[in-house]
């Protein structure tokens, strides 16, 4: 136990100074997790060996990782993917998983591997590709939002994959599937998905209600929900794999208004197990014999880097979009996925494909991963150097590509209840754009429901924290106008100016309230622009109307008017 111990320690202060390095070079820490799994397996002095512990970690790892794809695939989303994308990612994933095929079968690969090979080689990495436009703040651009659509469509067929992959054994290979295991597995797919469907509307909420109460509730609640499904569903009953256990487990609470909070909760446990499994495939890279695999990497790093992206430009093209559009999606999409390295690590595991196999897609991905950062990076010059040679990918007659803007100049409204809810009424009726941000599940419930709000209003919500720098993110932070924050914490408040005041790009206007003169005077001096005490406010308030000559029938006005609020 203490050589594991030891191993661990190794291994994440290894990984931990890589990450550092590789942020620098603008690299994925992904790769830092690769490279030290080879450093202290084959390469390294250490020559320590994926045990059973490390390979345990591993399979938690995935399990986490699918239990939070599962939480962020709202199946209500696949609306706003829009036709377009939906075709053009079903027609690159067939095209190039065919041609990586092909390409596979001539470099000598089995119908098995070259199978892998191919359907590996058509996934993008979905969390790469998200972080590097974010930073670029391209996601809601026209290219940005048909990237994420494919995205998508890519990972719900990386899903199907992985369960049809989880019904497989060594002798059962893809291509010795009758129609009768087919049929079963579609019934056990059905079966398990009205199940989760019954249980997400049904159950769930009304149990996530009550424990969404307690954070540490909540955090608890959600692992022993995505192991307790994990382990059910990889019982010989059901027969499919812990790891679609998670993704299960993860969609069924995906619809519920906790889902946002489960996953700030549970990513850093998640990012920990990850990392163990990207270093275990590290750790499990072959190198016998470098003159037979290193041909074969250089072959499909290239196909991924130069060919992919050229199919997927014809695609665009063929849909009718415009050169610069095809140019810089196909550019994002050019680098291998986690799914590609999670599925021939599971092709391994039931016997489907030789280690080797798994050593040239992981040095594969690591140089598409190197080398499509900084693609996207630098796209703007790149395109600039190519655009003389993109016409054969544009039709004459293209489509219209006004950019969507993302939501800007908002009021991000941070506490609904109480003083809270009157101030939304009043920017409601004012016809503002308001964003609600509240860490009770009833009043989320409440205000998605629409009431307490003006006919035919609605008002966008986000259960979590606002001091979370995912919430941020989701609700455009930087790009609103105004944050009215009307929490009774002032230990959130501080912390969200601090954070606003080292922003470096525009800062919105703060209005906080604080129930403490001192509360006030520290909001006020890290950057409130105003501050309301709600008691002497409403001190002030009463004491007008009774200084007024007309006392009474201010009081019975304003008594009218609570009670109806109350009512």
């Amino acid at each position: 136990m203490e050589s594991v111990f030891f191993e661990i320690t190794v291994v994440i202060s290894l990984a931990a100074a890589l990450c550092v390095i590789f942020r620098f070079l603008k690299q994925p820490p992904i790769l830092a997790f690769i490279i030290t799994g080879i450093i202290v397996g084959p390469l390294g002095p250490f020559q320590f060996q994926a045990n059973e512990i490390m390979q345990s970690l591993a399979s938690i790892g995935i399990t986490l990782l699918l239990f939070m794809i599962g939480l962020e695939l709202k199946l209500s989303e696949l609306k706003s993917v829009g036709k377009m994308s939906a075709v053009a990612g079903v027609l690159q994933i067939v095209l190039v998983s065919s041609a990586a095929f092909l390409l596979s079968k001539f470099l000598g690969f089995s119908n098995t591997s070259a199978a892998y090979i191919g359907i590996g080689l058509a996934f993008s990495s979905t969390i790469m590709v998200i972080k590097l436009l974010s930073d670029k703040r391209d996601l809601r651009s026209l290219y940005g939002k048909m990237t994420v659509g494919i995205l998508l469509i890519q990972d719900l067929l990386a899903i199907f994959v992985l369960i049809m992959l989880s019904t497989l054994s060594g002798t059962n290979a893809p291509f010795h599937i009758g129609i009768s295991d087919i049929l079963v597995v579609i019934l056990k797919i059905t079966v398990l998905f009205g199940w989760v469907i019954v249980l997400s509307r049904k159950v769930l909420p009304r149990i996530l209600n009550n424990i969404a109460r307690s954070s540490e509730s909540l955090f608890l609640f959600s692992l022993a929900w995505a192991f307790g499904i994990a382990a059910l569903v990889s019982s010989p009953l059901i027969g499919f794999s812990i790891e679609i256990g998670g993704l299960l487990a993860g969609l069924a609470l995906a619809n519920s208004i906790e889902s946002y909070q489960i996953i700030t909760k549970i990513k850093p446990l998640r990012d920990f197990f990850l990392t163990i499994f990207f270093v275990t495939l590290g750790m499990n890279v072959v190198f016998s014999d470098i003159s037979r695999t290193f041909i074969p990497v250089i072959v499909l790093s290239a196909f991924v880097l130069l060919v992919s992206p050229i199919i997927v430009m014809f695609i665009m093209g063929g849909l009718g979009y415009k050169k610069r559009t095809s140019f810089f999606t196909a550019v994002a999409l050019s680098q291998i996925s986690e799914f590609s390295l999670i599925m021939v690590y599971l092709g391994s595991r039931i016997g489907q494909v030789s280690q080797e196999v798994v050593s040239i897609i992981t040095f594969a991905s690591v140089i598409t991963f190197v080398t499509s950062t900084y693609f996207i990076m630098y796209s703007d010059n790149l395109y600039k150097f190519f655009m003389p040679y993109l016409g054969i990918f544009e039709r004459n007659k293209t489509k219209d590509e006004k950019e969507t803007e993302p939501i800007t100049d908002h009021i991000i409204l941070v506490g609904a209840n109480r003083m809270g809810e009157g101030i939304l009424q009043a920017l409601l009726e004012k016809k503002e754009k308001v964003i609600v941000v509240d860490f009770d599940p009833d009043i989320i419930e409440n205000l998605n429901k629409g009431k307490g709000l003006p006919a035919g209003r609605q008002v966008k919500t986000f259960f979590g924290d606002i001091t979370d720098p995912e919430i941020q993110e989701m609700v455009n932070l930087p790009k609103a106008s105004l944050i009215i924050l009307t929490v009774s914490d002032p230990d959130d408040t501080l912390l969200l100016l601090k954070n606003l005041k080292h922003m470096k790009i525009r800062k919105p206007k703060v209005i906080a309230a604080a129930f403490e003169k001192e509360d006030a005077k520290d909001f006020y001096k890290l950057g409130a622009d105003y501050v309301i005490m709600p008691h002497i406010a409403g001190g002030h308030h009463l004491a007008e109307m009774l200084v007024n000559d007309n006392r009474l029938e201010l009081i019975e006005k304003y008594a009218s008017r609570e009670k109806s609020l109350i009512a």
